[in-house]
């Protein structure tokens, strides 16, 4: 009788589960890569290659002009403008709306009566449509009836046109920008602060810190380290974004003073219809904004604390 034998160890069968996990991700994933490409990097590729043109609505034709978009840009003037005017309300509102958010997230966080009338109350400017509230700040900010100007002029001071003066309507717009951004930062510090241990307060106790501030030095704003990089991110972002305000209330007026990238852009692109010219400036917009994000995740991703 022939006796059968074996191999000693069993042989190895392909991992038919592993690839067909890796497919059925794939397809999953499908329909969102898809609408990325459709709507992000497509629009973003005819960005890239409009820039490069004269291209104009309304005309069927168009030529390519290389760089000659980019080189008008160091030389136009109200593209510089605009650009100084964004970094200016960005330099106000972003700091600004990150402290106040921090602020009234303390604070409520601290009140335990309440706490849910608060939020909703600091989060409507951020659910409520600006263009709506628009016509409320253009009341509140109006020189001869409006309520800021009359309490000024309760303590003898004489309120100016702040809207209509050069001088004093991009700070006008910042606040406007701060009172629309402070509640959504709020939110957001909200969960940083609910997330941190409450055992780390009770240690930092034992080991001296006894005040509020002591404590928050020690143990809160460390903590809330990665929550505070996502903020200053988001409120960077958003207030270079700024467009809605200065449409609806200044039109980049008076003399120019008021006028900010974005609305430059749409001008350029909508009113004059010179989608090439425009489309170099969007190409400039988004260098400029990824060079910002890169340089300040290089600075404050090294002093984040992550758990």
């Amino acid at each position: 009788m022939v006796e059968a034998t074996y191999p000693a160890t069993p042989l190895a069968l392909p991992d038919l589960s592993a690839a067909r996990q890796a497919r059925t991700a794939w397809l999953l994933a499908l329909p969102a890569v898809l609408l990325m490409i459709a709507f992000i990097l497509a629009p973003l590729a005819a960005v890239v290659f409009l820039g490069f043109t004269d291209f104009e609505l309304g005309y069927g034709s168009f030529r390519f002009v290389g760089f000659e978009n980019y080189a008008e840009l160091f030389f136009d003037r109200t593209f510089r403008q605009s650009l100084w005017n964004t970094a200016i309300y960005s330099a106000i509102v972003a700091p600004v709306s990150l402290f106040l958010g921090l602020g009234i997230a303390l604070l409520i966080e601290s009140e335990k009566i309440g706490q849910s009338f608060f939020r909703t109350a600091y989060f409507l400017p951020v659910a409520s449509l600006l263009v709506a509230m628009a016509t409320v700040w253009q009341y509140l900010f109006h020189p001869t009836i409006g309520p800021i100007n009359a309490a000024l002029q309760l303590v003898g001071i004489t309120g100016p046109n702040w809207l209509g003066s050069s001088s004093t309507v991009l700070y006008s717009l910042a606040i406007i920008g701060i009172w629309q951004s402070a509640g959504f930062n709020m939110v957001l510090f909200l969960a940083g602060l609910t997330a941190i241990p409450r055992d780390l307060y009770a240690a930092a106790n034992v080991d001296g810190a006894k005040s509020g501030l002591d404590r928050f030095f020690l143990v809160t704003w460390p903590m809330l380290g990665p929550t505070t990089l996502f903020v200053i991110t988001i409120s960077v972002i958003n207030a270079v974004k700024v467009f809605e305000t200065v449409k609806t209330l200044t039109e980049g007026g008076p003399n120019k003073s008021s006028e900010v990238l974005l609305f430059t852009i749409y001008q350029e692109g909508f009113v004059y219809l010179r989608v090439g010219y425009a489309s170099a400036m969007t190409v400039i917009f988004l260098a400029v904004l990824v060079v910002m994000m890169f340089i300040q995740y290089r600075l404050l991703d090294r002093e984040v604390h992550y758990t």
